[in-house]
This record gives structure tokens, C-alpha cells and sequence, in this order.
């Protein structure tokens, strides 16, 4: 058939078609996504070949397929096989994505690194062998059983894949892979979802698990592991900042585990190192009687820990007040204190409020909403709020304390790491509570006030 070269309009946030170009995404419905392509049709492509070696599979019936757990291969990191629900299944397509600069690759080169006993392939696109080298010499893991492969083209990469058969494969990033088939440059969204095709056949057919490295950036500009979502069978996130020394690595999507599942790590100056215990670590390390600083229990997925809410209120200086927030929603930062102001007669229109969440640490669950709270009252009265008292509630428009999900493992938490009080809903139902722990529930915003600033 003769070959036709023709240009195609793909959606760099969702991969969708379109034959022109169009302002809006008819798939995700986002603006401005649009890059055009060229594709040539009217070849064999890899497509064809994999319906070519299908041919021979018939359909089975669902009573006499094996249901039995599959076989999981440790990756003698506690949290990775945590999060990966028991670790890495043979024959899966991984997908690890994150901003540059995240440690992804670190944390790709640990993986081998700490288990000498898996023969590795690891495949890397960005960097010589000599630079694989120098920073598994820094991580501390020369000795390991891994293959470094320095190769961009598809075709090469899968036979020596095919020719080597490693227990695991790492492929470092999808963004500088290109196959034969595709007439587009490395990192287009045509040859993204041609090497991720190609890569989910090989880990099926052979039964090698891929763990496929995937790059974004904050504006979304280039094609990155969203378009591959429904391809690879986990879809695990990095999270962070670069400035920051913690690491979040988020499950996203999972076929053979829970997605309520989160790992803490630190960035060090030997790697990622494992934080199994998150609270010890983002609660005071300051000295007491210190105002502006209030204690929060969330849960992130299915993981409970406490994490310390600064706050800073001022007299506006420029006249304007100023609102600023690190690692919270600002908008809702706002929306709090509209709440504070309008339901329980707090003037702070004319002040300057300044919010962080220690560590680094991004949290967007309503149950910090009364730890938020707190800690601004608390730098306006200048009133330190003792630290052994914690707070986990959402906070309505009308100045209600709402219950929030969950809030048993938030109090047993809060009393393993040595806290004496705890402040939730008063329409929370709690059951089995800890010994060394008073449960104090609050109805509304100047009941907790009542309360927490009676001295």
C-alpha cells in the first residue's frame, strides 16, 4: 500500500484526534492544546503487527480463567511496595511522573540499586553511561545486577530487552523515545503513544514489568504521562517542591492495588531516603509557647499524620492586605477568613494574614480548615495554643464545625505521638477512644473560641 503523508491535529493534555485545528478539546475540554503533526498512514505500523500476533488467541470463558493472586516482585523499598500494593507485578507497565527536577530518576536508579539480586535493564534516554555511573556511585550501590543501556530508538531497545530477558525494566524518560514507525520527533504525542504501545506488548507478551519515567511541566505545554493514563496499569505521581526536601509519591491510578495510597521520602545528599513516619517530622520543632502555631490530624489517602500550620497576622502596612499562602489554597485561605469576620465579628480586613504549611508540604483537605483557623487566631490574640492540642475539622460558610471522614485514625494518631487533646466536630461520631486523649467537640467557631482561648 502506498504510504500518505498527512497532517493531524493531537490534544497535548488528553491525546485526542481532530483532522483541524480547533480552540477547545472535544475530549477534555481544554483551550489551547492543540499542536499539529504529521502522520504518515497507508504502512505496516507496530499496530498492525501486534493484531498480526494476536491472531492466534481465542476467547476464554471467565469460569476457567486463574484468578489466583499474581506473583509480586519486592523492591526492597518499604513504601514503594506499599504504595504499589505489595510490589511490582510481573508483566505491568509503570508509569512515574513528575515536574524536572522532582528526583525521579533518583528514585528509578534506587530502585536497582537496592536490589542486586534483580537483573535490571536500565534503559536512558537523557543521559550517558558515564553520568548513570557518577550518580549511582553518589547513591552508594555500584555493586548491584543492573544493565545501563544509553538508547533512544524503540526497536533497538526491545531487542535487547527480548535478547537479555531482565527480571525488571526501567526506561529514563518516554519523552526522548522515538520509534521507526512514526514519522515525528521524540516527545510528540503521536511517538509517545507509539513507544508507550510498544513497551505495554513487550511487558505482556514476555512478562518483564516496565517502570516508564514520564516528565511534566506546571504549564502542561508538552505531551506528558496524561495522555498515557489509560495505557500503563500504574500511574504513580512525584510530588514536591524543588526547593523543599520532601518528596510525595502519589498512586493515581492502580489495577492490582489500592489508589488511597501515598509515600513520604527525603531528598538527601545520597538520595531518596524513606519516611516511614511523616508526623515525627512535620510537627513542632520549635520551642512552646509560641504563637501563631497550630497542630492539624489529615489523611492523605488512606495515611494518617500531623502536620504543623504557621500563621502570621500583622497590621497592613501598604494599606492593601495582603494574603498570601504556601502550600494551602490562598482562595481559601480567604474563604476563612470571611468566615472568621462575618460569623464571629474577627476584624481582620485591615490586617496582613500569612499562612505556611511546614515542610513543604501541599495539603488540600477541608480537615485542615480548623488547624488554618487556629493558627490565625491564635497570631492575632498572640495567644500560644498549647502543643500537645491538635485539630481536625472542616470549617462551613456559616461558621459550622463540620465532621470529617475518618476521624478515629486521626485521634489514634494523635495520641501515639504524645498529644493530650484533640478538637473535632460536635456532630462527630467517635468510638474507641485512646487512653491519655480527651476528645473535645466544638459546634461552631466561637464555641471553639470559648474553649481553646478561655485563659
Amino acid at each position: 500500500m502506498a504510504t500518505k503523508v498527512k497532517s493531524t491535529w493531537f490534544c497535548t493534555s488528553c491525546g485526542s484526534e481532530s483532522p483541524k485545528w480547533m480552540g477547545r478539546c472535544p475530549g477534555c475540554g481544554e483551550w489551547n492544546t492543540m499542536v499539529e503533526e504529521t502522520v504518515v498512514t497507508g504502512k505496516k505500523t507496530a499496530q498492525s503487527a501486534a493484531v498480526a500476533a494476536s491472531a492466534g488467541r481465542r476467547p476464554e470463558p471467565l469460569s476457567s480463567i486463574d484468578y489466583a493472586s499474581e506473583p509480586r516482585i519486592s523492591l526492597n523499598n518499604e513504601e514503594v511496595d506499599r504504595i504499589l500494593g505489595g510490589g511490582l507485578v510481573q508483566g505491568s507497565l509503570v508509569l512515574i511522573g513528575g515536574e524536572p527536577g522532582i528526583g525521579k530518576s533518583t528514585l528509578s536508579l534506587q530502585i536497582p540499586l537496592s536490589c542486586p539480586g534483580l537483573k535490571t535493564l536500565y534503559v536512558t534516554g537523557e543521559e550517558s553511561t558515564k553520568q548513570v555511573k557518577l550518580r549511582a556511585k553518589r547513591l552508594g550501590g555500584e555493586d548491584s545486577n543492573c544493565l545501563i543501556y544509553s538508547e533512544t530508538l524503540m526497536e533497538n531497545i526491545i531487542a535487547e530487552a527480548k535478547s537479555i530477558m531482565p527480571d525488571l525494566m526501567i526506561v529514563d524518560s518516554v519523552q526522548t523515545m522515538f520509534s521507526q514507525n512514526i514519522e515525528s520527533s521524540p516527545g510528540s504525542v503521536s511517538q509517545i503513544k507509539e513507544t508507550a504501545a510498544l513497551l505495554l506488548r513487550l511487558a505482556k507478551e514476555t512478562g518483564i514489568p516496565v517502570i516508564l519515567i514520564g516528565h511534566i511541566t506546571k504549564e502542561g505545554s508538552i505531551a506528558g504521562p496524561k495522555i498515557l493514563e489509560h495505557i500503563v496499569d500504574v500511574v504513580l505521581q512525584f510530588e514536591g517542591e524543588n526547593r523543599g526536601s520532601y518528596r510525595v509519591l502519589r498512586s493515581i491510578k492502580n489495577r492490582f492495588g489500592s489508589t488511597a495510597e501515598l509515600a513520604v521520602f527525603e531528598m538527601t545528599g545520597k538520595g531518596l531516603r524513606e519516611v516511614v513516619n511523616p508526623s515525627e517530622m512535620l510537627i513542632p520543632m520549635h520551642e512552646e509557647n509560641l504563637s501563631g502555631v497550630a497542630i492539624g490530624a489529615i489523611l492523605d489517602g488512606t495515611r494518617p499524620f500531623l502536620i504543623e500550620v504557621q500563621a502570621l497576622v500583622s497590621s497592613a502596612v501598604y494599606g492593601t492586605p495582603q494574603r498570601s499562602a504556601t502550600g494551602f489554597d490562598v482562595r481559601r485561605l480567604n474563604m476563612l477568613l470571611a468566615v472568621l469576620e462575618k460569623r464571629a465579628g474577627f476584624k481582620l480586613s485591615q490586617k496582613d494574614v500569612f499562612l505556611n504549611m511546614a515542610g513543604g508540604m501541599r495539603i488540600t483537605e477541608p480537615a485542615c480548615d480548623l488547624a488554618v483557623v487556629c493558627a490565625v487566631l491564635s497570631s492575632n490574640f498572640d495567644f500560644a495554643i498549647p502543643s500537645n492540642v491538635c485539630f481536625a475539622g472542616e470549617v462551613g460558610l456559616s461558621g459550622e464545625i463540620r465532621p470529617v471522614a475518618q476521624v478515629d485514625r486521626r485521634i489514634q494518631e494523635a495520641a501515639r505521638l504524645g498529644f493530650r487533646q484533640i478538637y473535632v466536630s460536635s456532630y462527630s461520631s467517635v468510638e474507641n477512644v485512646p487512653n491519655g486523649i480527651q476528645v473535645i467537640k466544638v459546634a461552631d467557631i466561637p464555641a471553639l473560641c470559648r474553649t481553646l482561648f478561655r485563659g
